[in-house]
């Protein structure tokens, strides 16, 4: 069956002064979030989860990402991106992990946005209020540290015990002052490869 969504939540914010400076480009986050039963509740522990990940992720992840582009007025203008799930008191980290680590509910946002790397993610397990925290990075480039934004944000009522918060997030544009480089200065100047930033 399908995922059983309980609600959707769209979380905008707008960023237009940071540090006491305005901002030349307001930074604008997106989250787009499902509240939906645990498909495992109730079952005990299940050895097998990939029938109800095929049944449930592909949705999610259709649906998540047709919110994000709406919002944002299109694939093309998103720059970061990432993932998150909260699973409920009742349930395994693995459950949250299970509906979000499937390219089967990835593959949707990184085809509609046109991106090359892998969606940042939390994965975690919460009571109802919990803080859902949204990892982003550039959506081309892992290195470009403009674009390492975290959403934050709750939903009052969820996750229940027997339900999982799904999320997917996306920013247009990077911090606004951001001013600490990128990882490619760093690799230069200590003589490192980005193949092997530790030099182990």
């Amino acid at each position: 069956m399908p995922a059983e969504i309980r609600k959707t939540l769209l979380h905008v914010e707008e960023t237009l002064i940071e540090g006491g400076k305005a901002a030349e480009t307001p930074l604008k986050m997106i989250a787009a979030v499902a509240v939906i039963k645990n498909p495992w509740a109730g079952q005990g522990f299940v050895e097998d989860l990939r029938p109800a990940i095929h049944d449930c992720a592909p949705g999610l992840g259709e649906k998540l990402t047709a919110m994000i582009l709406e919002a944002a007025g299109g694939g093309g203008k998103v720059e970061g991106y990432g993932k998150s799930a909260i699973v409920g008191v009742n349930g395994e980290v693995e459950h949250a992990s299970a509906l979000i680590h499937t390219l089967r509910f990835g593959n949707h946002f990184r085809e509609a946005v046109g991106a090359k790397s892998y969606l940042a993610f939390t994965n975690t397990r919460g009571p109802a209020n919990a803080s859902l925290q949204i990892p982003l990075m550039d959506k081309n480039d892992g290195g470009r540290r403009s674009h390492y934004l975290t959403i934050q944000l709750s939903v009052a009522d969820a996750p229940g015990p027997d339900e999982i918060v799904i999320a997917l997030g996306a920013s247009i544009g990077g911090r606004p002052h951001h001013r600490i480089g990128d990882r490619y200065q760093d690799l230069k100047e200590l003589g490192h490869d980005v193949d092997n930033p530790a030099a182990v």
